[in-house]
């Protein structure tokens, strides 16, 4: 099957994939993406914009999984309480640009995810765990991990999500970042696994 995973990040939604797909992961950020390709080096991996990718290159893929950045939705950011009036900005649209997208043009299996949104979100989505999905199949939902690790240092959430980043020179900040912005893997494995695609 070929795979396209959009914000890709370090892969946690694809640690658990395997390598019997012909996955492409698009990155804009060459240190991420280069943690990346050392994780899975067998996928092909872009160094672009993901939205542009996407209108140039979807018809080329069996399931797309699109993370599009989520810190103008959320809505732990988005508190009233957590942000100054200089931080406040529109929420992204390229979410809802996407998700309308391939809802009427995208003829294989798709997922769009994104962290739940302070606002009522404008397109019904699924929710599993603690994110909100788009998707053109049923996707399953599991009970949320315990979300205060996300607080804490960044060993036990490499432990939870199986992802050493000792090897990298990366920063504690951007590390708790990248760790931070992965999706559980046994919760992309479910969900690859629920598309009927592989049957």
């Amino acid at each position: 099957m070929k795979i396209l995973n959009l914000y890709a990040g370090i892969g946690g939604n694809r640690k658990l994939w395997g390598d019997e797909h012909e996955i492409t992961a698009v990155e804009n950020q060459p240190e991420i993406a280069k943690i990346y390709k050392d994780f899975f080096p067998k996928d092909s991996v872009i160094v672009t914009d993901a939205h542009q990718y996407l209108l140039e290159h979807y018809q080329e893929y069996d399931f797309i999984w699109s993370s599009p950045p989520c810190p103008t939705h959320s809505r732990f950011r988005n508190l009233k309480n957590n942000i100054t009036e200089s931080e406040k900005k529109y929420p992204d649209m390229k979410l809802y640009e996407e998700i309308i997208f391939l809802m009427h043009f995208f003829k294989g299996k798709f997922v769009v995810e994104n962290v739940i949104s302070y606002y009522e979100p404008l397109i019904e989505p699924q929710k599993s765990q603690n994110h909100y999905f788009w998707s053109n199949f049923a996707v399953p939902f599991i009970e949320p991990v315990n979300r205060g690790i996300r607080r804490g240092t960044n060993k036990p959430k490499e432990e939870r999500l199986g992802i050493n980043l000792d090897k990298f020179d990366v920063k504690s900040n951007l590390k708790s970042s990248l760790l931070n912005n992965c999706v559980d893997p046994e919760l992309g494995l479910v969900i690859l696994e629920s598309t009927n695609v592989l049957k």
